[in-house]
């Protein structure tokens, strides 16, 4: 029998529209804002067909994904699948890697919002004492939407993904109204002859210079494999999720080529060449409409910064439930908010980045390479689930050959394409003018600290507690 309490916690849990809106507030970050000029400066007039095609992988992994959520409700996302489909170990080795890169990931999204704040503000965003005093303020006040509950947490995500929506198509109509009523637009292909100190810009392209642009642009539609971290605190997210990931994807890929063509055809010289820390502003010369765009921005970063809160703690819990973490990790407030896997997570997230110096570079390492993990594992456990050899007892999800076979394999194979032109050299490398100096030990000590020290401490902690 259902009691009022139940219903009240039924009511809290995020529905379809919510999950789209959470999907897209995971996705939409900083990247759209800040980097579209380093896409465009790899391939030049050919930044549409590089987006198109980003978009297309993600969509291809994003229904792996979404294929995933229909065996397997559990929150914890990668965790809760790769359990499932191989066994405890493999669950609890990647639900661990999953969780430190979230939490990582959510420190390094923390440190991009107070610098590019800084920045605007005309500050000092190298200055370590600026960011650790404006970082510790932007986890109060996350701590303390949070702590309003779910309720509260999916209100704010809700807005912060209509102000960032808004913000990114205000650029696109205010792009058109402006190409429409001036006239003043450049031939796409006359990107590629655009100039700076008597030099071009984009150089001539390549097959690797293609690929390695098409890495730069995939990594904007990251973030759709956490959305379903927290689906026990979601409405029937075996029907919700196969059907809003996807639809995020979408909508995501039409924003994103559209700012980038408004981007291309109105100036795309400032585009590629501007200093500005919210660089897709740069494209407009009226001041009131570039205020509005950094608003939008830092709407942004806020937002996927609390998304990135609500993920994170709940592969922690998500553990705990499955037994392989201690119980007392489960502990939820009477607003539903699971108390002390958060504040585990923000800590994660604050003396991560504090420890490098917030040097961004370094903490993007770990957090991409686990994400990459996931792309292989999930694909392979769908495709275990639909031959029925998975490891624990799975819902009885209605086979589909094209989305648990054909688009699990294609996902394999887009992984190891990236992973193959992946630029290990940049990610390892110390470059100075675009060559390699010498070793990122910070970098290799971090991946080894993740994939290795971490898991094995994790393991041995909780075998202890066992007994």
């Amino acid at each position: 029998m259902n009691t009022s309490k139940d219903t009240e916690r039924a009511n809290d849990k995020l529905g379809f529209w919510s999950i789209v809106l959470l999907a897209i507030n995971s996705i939409i970050g900083s990247g759209i804002f800040l980097t579209p000029g380093s896409v465009v400066s790899q391939a030049g007039s050919k930044s549409l067909v590089v987006y198109l095609i980003a978009a297309i992988f993600a969509a291809i992994l994003a229904i792996s994904f979404s294929a995933a959520a229909k065996y397997v409700t559990k929150s914890g996302a990668s965790y809760a699948y790769s359990k499932a489909a191989f066994g405890d170990n493999v669950g609890f080795y990647v639900g661990i890697l999953r969780y430190f890169s979230a939490s990582v990931a959510w420190g390094v999204m923390a440190v991009g919002v107070i610098k590019s704040t800084i920045s605007i503000f005309d500050g000092n965003p190298d200055s370590v004492m600026n960011v650790t005093i404006g970082f510790l303020v932007l986890m109060l006040l996350i701590t303390i939407i949070n702590l309003f509950g779910q309720k509260f947490v999916k209100f704010v995500m809700n807005i912060a993904t209509a102000g960032k929506l808004f913000a990114l198509v205000l650029i696109i109509v205010a792009g058109v109204v402006l190409l429409l009523t001036t006239g003043a637009s450049h031939n796409l292909a006359m990107v590629d002859q655009i100039t700076q100190n008597g030099h071009k810009i984009v150089p001539t392209l390549t097959t690797t210079g293609f690929v390695m642009a098409i890495v730069s642009a995939f990594y904007a539609f990251t973030g759709f494999e956490s959305v379903p971290s927290g689906s026990d605190d979601m409405q029937e997210p075996e029907k919700n999720l196969p059907r809003a990931i996807p639809l995020a994807i979408f909508v995501i890929a039409a924003i994103y080529i559209g700012v980038v063509a408004v981007g291309l055809v109105l100036n795309p010289k400032a585009l590629m060449t501007t200093k500005q820390v919210v660089a897709i502003s740069a494209i407009f010369d009226n001041e009131i409409l570039r205020d509005v765009i950094l608003v939008g921005a830092l709407v942004s970063m806020l937002g996927i910064n609390v998304a990135s809160s609500f993920n994170a703690p709940r592969i922690l819990e998500a553990m705990a439930r499955e037994k392989q973490l201690p119980s007392s990790l489960t502990k939820r407030t009477k607003n539903n908010f699971p108390i002390r896997t958060f504040f585990i997570s923000e800590g994660l997230a604050i003396l991560v980045p504090l420890a490098f110096q917030y040097n961004m570079v370094n903490l993007i390492t770990l957090s991409a390479m686990v994400r990459f993990l996931g792309f292989i594992i999930v694909p392979l456990a769908v495709i275990c689930f639909y031959f029925g050899k998975n490891k624990e007892q799975v819902l009885l999800a209605p086979k589909n050959v094209w989305t648990d076979i054909v688009i699990p394999i294609l996902s394999i194979i887009v992984v190891i394409f990236l992973l193959v032109k992946y630029n290990w050299q940049a990610q390892f490398g110390i470059i100075k003018n675009g060559q390699v100096v010498g070793i990122n030990w910070y970098a290799i000590l971090m991946m080894v600290f993740g994939f290795i020290i971490l898991p094995l401490l994790m393991f041995l902690f909780t075998k202890k507690k066992r007994k």
